[in-house]
């Protein structure tokens, strides 16, 4: 279990970092800049500061606005800024305001040349050309590869699946699914869900996929993780090996519920890996009312994250190793 200590002269924060911050994404880049994003449903706002603990102090910037009709017109969830092959990128999901609902839900993409993603502008490259629709999309290069993940509708359930990229908004193949809902804490009455993958890189030839599993209303809404050998094949299923138990669950002691939606960055010093994950204070069977917390996590001896448990709001945290103040 983590625990934090600061002495009088330490600098700390509390959790949340954001009030309203669902889904939330940190991009740490290489100008010493981390960028966020949170799902606001009709836009895509991005906070930059060169501080991770007090980032949403800083004025967010709108990018792009829904249009009034098209495929991409209604529920802007989940974004992700990305930087690749000298590009930004932002990935989000929406669906079509005239037929609104999963059956008309993808994964869509933003590209911007300029050196700054604040500045220049942003052109879109369309919907991924994934087989199912779906939600959720994320990317990770490895051994030089570039990969698409995302959570697809696969008759009643949601599903992980994985695919080789051509380029940064198209797939090369056909995606795989890798995983599904198989245990009880998957599941909350008729939905089966398995969302919000990112990928997270062990400490001992290992690569983790970790997941939210469950519905983000249930308040038992928590992290999965899925485990593969760095050298194994990515697209074969057989490589993942899920955890039977969640990875980053609710705590009761601390009123913390529903934590899920996660990604991963590190301290400004690159000394400390941090999770970025969202929650809530009560217990409301809702998706309402989830913030933006941060956490710094370990690591086990097997090479495997540790996370520790949600650390309650009442919690002076002391703030990433190198931080200084904006």
């Amino acid at each position: 279990m983590l625990s934090f200590e600061a002495s009088a002269d330490t600098p700390t924060f509390k959790n949340p970092i954001l009030t309203e911050g669902p889904d939330p994404w940190v991009y740490k880049h290489t100008d010493g800049n981390y960028y966020m994003m949170v799902t606001r449903g009709n836009r895509l706002d991005v906070w930059k500061s060169r501080s991770l603990s007090n980032i949403a102090q800083s004025t967010p910037v709108t990018l792009w606005k829904k249009p009034d009709s098209g495929p991409n017109s209604r529920d802007i969830w989940a974004p992700e800024i990305h930087f690749l092959q000298g590009k930004w990128y932002i990935y989000y999901t929406a669906t079509d305001a005239k037929n609104p609902g999963d059956a008309t839900r993808y994964v869509f993409v933003l590209e911007n040349s300029s050196k700054d993603p604040l500045q220049g502008t942003w052109q879109d490259k369309g919907k991924v050309n994934t087989k199912y629709s779906g939600l959720d999309g994320s990317l990770f290069t490895h051994k030089g590869k570039l990969y698409f993940m995302y959570s697809a509708y696969v008759g009643p359930q949601s599903v992980l699946c994985i695919a080789p990229m051509q380029n940064p908004w198209t797939l090369a193949s056909e995606e795989v699914m890798i995983a599904k809902p198989t245990f009880q804490w998957e599941k909350h009455k008729e939905r089966e869900i398995l969302e919000g993958p990112q990928i997270l890189r062990g400490k001992k030839g290992t690569l983790h996929i970790v997941y939210s599993a469950s519905a983000c209303w249930d308040d038992n809404y928590s992290l999965g993780m899925l485990t593969a050998s760095d050298n194994s094949n990515l697209l074969d299923p057989k490589s993942w090996q899920k955890s039977s138990s969640p990875v980053f669950s609710k705590s009761d002691v601390n009123k913390v519920f529903g934590p899920g939606h996660n990604s991963f960055t590190t301290s400004p010093d690159g000394t400390e890996d941090w999770i970025v994950y969202h929650g809530k204070d009560i217990a409301n069977g809702e998706c309402s009312g989830r913030s933006t917390r941060i956490q710094k996590f370990s690591w086990k001896p097997d090479g495997t994250p540790d996370f520790g448990i949600p650390l309650a709001t009442s919690t002076p945290v002391k703030v990433p190793s190198g931080e200084k103040p904006n």
